[in-house]
């Protein structure tokens, strides 16, 4: 009984991206198995990120979780299948009180990973020169991790390879919320092109950070879940069906015990 629920309480969880995330939010989960992470900047085994919210932007993939003191964040960029080392890079930005500023200011913060780099960049908002998008660099966290690299045959979504990114943001940087304003930018150096989350920025200048004005938003549903109406009637629903279903059959039984 108790395993079953378990099991029901968990799908339910881990269906929440795909069936209630609204346009331009990511419903990230908590996960137990983001410790298990290699952070080679790929896609290393096959369940190593398979218990994780997971969003697309073109044909690209987000991959996003949090447990303990980290936010886990990967992005499979399938779109991209040339190497250019010290050039493609990949950039998160938190706006992480979600106050939509106009001009970006110290609660914004941007990380950084270069192809093959073997720096991560951290940028907070603050900044009084628009030439830096009104951002500065900053010290890295001791625990900030940012990698990428090019897949290889382990990948989940394809064997062609591609470039993919790790991040490990330690939570303290910027603090707990159950919501965040989120970007999310990559860089193809083949071509010149960037890619965003979410899509629908319109960018006039390809140095320039967008405004969190214009991001979209990550939710912690783990710690928002009474906020939802609807998964929180679904999960009832199902919750008190397997009890109904229990006492059913424990009546049923009693039934044939008793006869």
């Amino acid at each position: 009984m108790n395993k079953l629920v378990f099991f029901i309480s968990l799908l339910v969880l881990l269906n929440f991206p795909t069936s209630f995330a609204e346009p331009n939010e990511i419903l990230i989960t908590f996960s137990d198995t983001m410790e298990q992470v290699e952070f080679d900047g790929k896609w290393t085994f096959g369940s190593e990120w398979k218990a994780s919210s997971l969003e697309t932007f073109g044909v690209n993939k987000i991959r996003m979780a949090h447990q303990g003191d980290f936010i886990y964040v990967m992005i499979n960029q399938l779109s991209d299948t040339t190497y250019n080392k010290g050039s493609d890079k990949a950039m998160i930005c938190f706006d992480t009180i979600n106050d939509k500023s106009v001009v970006p200011n110290e609660d914004d913060y941007c990380f950084i990973a270069i192809l093959e780099g073997k720096s991560v960049f951290t940028l907070q908002g603050g900044s009084p020169f628009p030439f830096t998008s009104y951002y500065n660099k900053i010290i890295n966290h001791d625990d900030l991790l940012a990698i990428g690299t090019m897949s290889d045959g382990n990948d989940r979504y394809s064997k062609i390879p591609h470039t993919t990114y790790e991040f490990k943001i330690p939570i303290e940087i910027f603090g707990r919320n159950n919501v965040y304003g989120f970007y999310l930018e990559t860089f193809d150096a083949s071509n010149g092109q960037s890619y965003s989350w979410p899509e629908v920025i319109n960018k006039t200048n390809s140095i320039k950070i967008p405004p969190p004005n214009l991001w979209g938003e990550i939710i912690s549903i783990d710690k928002s879940l009474p906020e939802f109406p609807l998964p929180f009637v679904v999960f009832t629903i199902m919750f008190l069906s397997v009890i109904i279903l229990s006492k059913k059959l424990n009546y049923g039984r009693l039934r044939i015990n008793i006869h």
